[in-house]
């Protein structure tokens, strides 16, 4: 039987990309018109406040799911990191591109972090954290994904995620690889 889940998200990208890594779970957009500012020191932070929040809105017979993802960039000092929703409303990959003109080498590897926490009806949590690393392309390149995915190239790759697709992010990126250790922690914690 398919575990049932809130996304407390309105994002529909990440429940289409989290519906493929989650084997097992019928997952949904949580119904709320406005959800909690990402104001946490970490991923977890925001990933755990939406998940709160959801918690007290959703059917208490509906797990909830809280995501929190962004992207760390060397030659940005790590930036724009837990803030990356925040950085550029919308012109993250213009402003990205515009701050590591003339950078090279080290200062334009970057790596994509995911926090993941899912709230049970009984109020056990559980978290998995993926992260993919890659660098930052000279120019966007791809149609796929969203965010800063035509400018990431993941490490062993060429392409850009926008390039390689959805159908690869769903089994590959940063969201797929914290699905995987949410999975597996919620094996061994026997939930």
């Amino acid at each position: 039987m398919d575990r049932l889940a809130s996304l407390a998200s309105a994002n529909e990208h990440k429940l289409r990309e989290l519906q493929h890594s989650l084997a097992g779970w019928e997952l949904e957009l949580l119904a709320a018109e406005e959800f909690p500012p990402e104001e946490g020191e970490s991923y977890y932070d925001n990933a755990r406040a939406k998940a709160l929040f959801g918690r007290r809105l959703a059917d208490p017979d509906r797990w909830v799911l809280g995501e929190d993802s962004g992207l760390e960039i060397e030659g940005l000092g790590g930036g724009p990191g837990v803030r990356s929703a925040r950085w550029a409303a919308g012109e993250e990959v213009e402003r990205a591109l515009a701050e590591l003109s003339g950078v090279e080498g080290e200062g334009r590897r970057a790596r994509y972090v995911c926090e993941l926490v899912a709230i049970s009806p009984e109020g056990h949590e559980v978290r998995g954290t993926g992260i993919l690393e890659g660098r930052i392309a000279q120019a966007p390149r791809g149609s796929e994904g969203f965010g800063f995915d035509p400018v990431f190239v993941p490490d062993g790759q060429e392409r850009t995620v926008a390039e390689l697709g959805d159908e690869w992010k769903a089994k590959n990126s940063h969201r797929a690889r914290a699905a995987g250790a949410l999975l597996d922690a919620l094996t061994d914690s026997g939930i």
